[in-house]
């Protein structure tokens, strides 16, 4: 575990470096700076009309008396998406949409969902009902 988080805060943020000296070269240093600006913004306001949304789904759930288990994985990755956006870089922009995009976010969900029950089959994860 030690090593993949070593691993994530030197290798990613050194291969983001890279291709913010890159893109900058290419296209200059202040229209890369605006690139990162605008996605981020663009990503915070997607992430939050997104957020939102399943927020009031899972509300909505709720007063029906239902469980909103796949609205509350949407959620988790809207904000893993939402913090991956705000975060400036290339790699981290492309994964942070990729979360909030509705169809991409399916295709992660249904790969989280297939991980937790692959966790809680195995004993790693215990789910207690009070």
């Amino acid at each position: 575990m030690f090593l993949r988080l070593f691993l994530l805060f030197t290798i990613v943020p050194a291969v983001e470096l890279y291709l913010i000296i890159k893109v900058g070269a290419a296209i200059g240093a202040g229209n890369t700076i605006l690139l990162i600006i605008g996605t981020g913004i663009l990503g915070a306001y997607y992430a939050r009309q997104q957020g939102l949304r399943v927020f009031t789904n899972i509300q909505w759930k709720m007063e029906q008396g239902q469980i909103p288990g796949d609205d509350l994985v949407n959620g988790a990755m809207l904000l893993v998406g939402g913090a991956l956006l705000i975060t400036p870089g290339f790699i981290t922009d492309f994964a942070g949409f990729s979360l909030i995009f509705p169809p991409t976010r399916e295709a992660f969900k249904v790969a989280v969902k297939r991980w937790l029950e692959k966790r809680v089959r195995s004993g790693q994860i215990r789910v207690h009902r009070y």
